[in-house]
């Protein structure tokens, strides 16, 4: 799994799934702590996503590898009062952010993934189904394509492509 800090401590998880990449960026935090009183931070997608993954024993300490986790106590995230007009340069900050996360996307994925074109698909069903060698790919897929892939059981997801600089 790679893990990407973001300005203002935001985090942008990226795992291989099968021979895909799974990208998240909306997710929620919970402070953890394993039956040997480790604590740590991770992030899942939501609460429900934690639960599955605690019941099937797949939270692990990264420190230790205890797989009895609970949830620390935590501060509750408390919410002041925005003047009428929120603040432009946070919302500029903000899609900065996001841009410099996609590139970042973009460049991990064209460093670890072999780019197939026009040709995912079908590329994807091959190595799904063994007819050609595991590996990272990435490349264009319709809508309905992607869709077919995911009914398969094939793990794909699409990911803006952004400008590897501004314009």
């Amino acid at each position: 799994m790679i893990a990407l800090e973001l300005l203002g401590g935001k985090r942008l998880r990226i795992r291989k799934v099968g021979f895909a990449w799974e990208f998240r960026c909306e997710m929620i935090s919970f402070d953890l702590k394993c039956s040997n009183d480790h604590e740590f931070e991770s992030w899942f997608q939501s609460s429900d996503a934690y639960e599955k993954l605690l019941k099937a024993k797949q939270v692990t300490c990264p420190i230790c590898g205890d797989t009895k986790i609970t949830k620390a106590l935590m501060a509750p995230a408390v919410s002041g009062t925005r003047k009428k007009g929120a603040d432009k340069s946070a919302m500029a900050t903000n899609a900065a952010d996001y841009m410099n996360a996609m590139r970042s996307i973009r460049r991990k994925v064209e460093e670890n993934c072999d780019y197939v074109g026009t040709n995912f698909a079908e590329e994807a069903r091959k190595i799904h189904y063994g007819e050609a060698d595991e590996r990272n790919i990435y490349g264009e897929a319709t809508a309905d394509e992607a869709k077919g892939l995911k009914d398969e059981g094939i793990a794909c997801e699409r990911v803006p492509w952004v400008p590897e600089h501004d314009a």
